[in-house]
């Protein structure tokens, strides 16, 4: 082979061996540009689902609780009500505030030999009386000292509300009734059914008890004053 034939083998080799390298280099540079794609879209697809997951629940719980806090207006069906507690207790006479409520809980009462336990709020005779909280209607009667008379006890067993003082009872109501927060159950009257002497005004009283014990048995007074005017500023 001639001195010239070598020269234009080493160059036709060394021709074809660029050309492959340019050629394998150019692929795995496009493979790798590929799989970094790939990854980074696999990545945005992994994490925006768990932003939807997370939202959703926290804008549906506080919708979900604005409702629960709403009273059911009279007439209206019972919806789902929330579990009775100090933040769903409403004042339980119509068109009275916070703000015209009396703490009367200590007062003395028999010439001071037992404490009043229990609150009056004050309102013309007949303005409608409704529930404080959603419960049953445990007992409905006519009371020596309180007149007519509803104890309702919560959902859970745990509270009675008891509602005093009473002109009449609601059209329908019945012991053993479930009620709703704000339904109505009587009219404000007196002491005995009777308003001489005395103004007209719901005695409203809040026992704490037991879920197995009735409605008679001795129990804990708690003051309904605190509950009713939370919002108030001292």
């Amino acid at each position: 082979m001639t001195f010239f034939d070598r020269m234009l083998t080493i160059i036709i080799t060394a021709t074809l061996t660029s050309a492959v390298w340019i050629v394998a280099g150019g692929s795995l540079i496009e493979l790798a540009d590929h799989r970094s794609d790939t990854a980074t879209i696999a990545q945005t697809h992994e994490a925006a689902p768990a932003q939807h997951i997370v939202a959703a629940p926290a804008a549906n719980r506080s919708a979900e609780q604005g409702l629960q806090d709403m009273p059911a207006p009279e007439g209206v069906p019972a919806t789902a009500t929330p579990e009775p507690g100090e933040a769903t207790l409403m004042i339980p006479v119509k068109n009275v505030r916070a703000i015209d409520l009396s703490d009367t809980f200590l007062n003395q009462r028999d010439g001071q030999d037992r404490l009043h336990e229990a609150i009056d709020i004050a309102a013309p005779a007949g303005t409608a009386v409704v529930a404080a909280a959603p419960g049953m209607i445990e007992k409905m009667f006519v009371s020596k000292v309180g007149g007519k008379t509803i104890y309702v006890r919560s959902t859970d067993r745990r509270t009675i509300h008891v509602y005093s003082h009473l002109d009449s009872f609601a059209e329908g109501l019945n012991e053993g009734q479930r009620i709703r927060r704000g339904q109505r159950l009587g009219e404000v009257g007196s002491a005995n059914g009777t308003t001489e002497g005395e103004a007209p005004h719901l005695h409203f009283a809040m026992l704490r008890t037991t879920a197995d014990a009735d409605w008679w048995e001795p129990a804990n007074a708690v003051n309904p004053y605190p509950l009713l005017t939370k919002g108030l500023k001292n």
